[in-house]
């Protein structure tokens, strides 16, 4: 089992950014055995990448569950810091699929940013309670950045200063809102490559 991968917009970004960013994902929204992964989303179930195309082919489901089973091992954080110095990473988008499932479960991430200074992670989250305590608590590695999701349960507590998506039906809609396209290349929605918190995808 692979814990880290690339979907075709992460490759598709490292090329263009010359950069060696991964993604790491777990099932999206449930587990086989029906555990939410996602347990702040809303709308946006019915319309996630995560559950449709290649992500609910069934040779590509078991890898998400295995690596949903490992991320509650008590050895999740140093296998996953020897994965990501094997690949050499230096970007790492936690989540393509599914989320913070728990408490326990960001704190994990967050130790393994602490143990690699040098790599930057990225997620787009429905947490933004949780984000935004461990923020007011200074427990968020500056390595370490979030894009809050428009379309989950905590929604009204995204402020317009924070970093935060909105789904466009088309590019033109999209600008006029004053939102940066992130729908190409992945990092543009970081801290690292925009300064606009305004992060536009487009529906598809």
């Amino acid at each position: 089992m692979e814990l880290l991968t690339q979907n075709s917009k992460i490759k598709k970004t490292s090329k263009e950014f010359n950069v060696r960013l991964f993604n790491f994902g777990i099932p999206a929204y449930k587990t086989a055995t029906g555990k939410l992964t996602c347990p702040m989303a809303d709308t946006c179930v019915k319309f996630c990448y995560a559950r449709k195309g290649a992500y609910s082919w069934s040779n590509v489901k078991p890898a998400f569950e295995k690596r949903y089973e490992a991320t509650k091992l008590d050895s999740f954080v140093d296998t996953m810091v020897k994965t990501i110095e094997k690949k050499k990473a230096t970007y790492i988008r936690v989540h393509d699929s599914g989320d913070y499932y728990s408490r326990a479960y960001m704190l994990k991430w967050f130790e393994i940013a602490e143990k690699l200074p040098n790599v930057r992670f990225y997620s787009y989250t429905n947490m933004v309670e949780l984000v935004k305590e461990f923020k007011s608590k200074g427990m968020i590695p500056e390595n370490y950045d979030f894009i809050f999701s428009d379309s989950g349960k905590q929604r009204d507590k995204i402020q317009p200063t924070d970093r935060h998506t909105k789904i466009f039906k088309s590019d033109k809609d999209l600008a006029a809102a004053g939102y940066v396209d992130c729908s190409k290349y992945d990092l543009l929605a970081t801290k690292w490559f925009n300064e606009n918190n305004k992060i536009g995808l487009i529906f598809h």
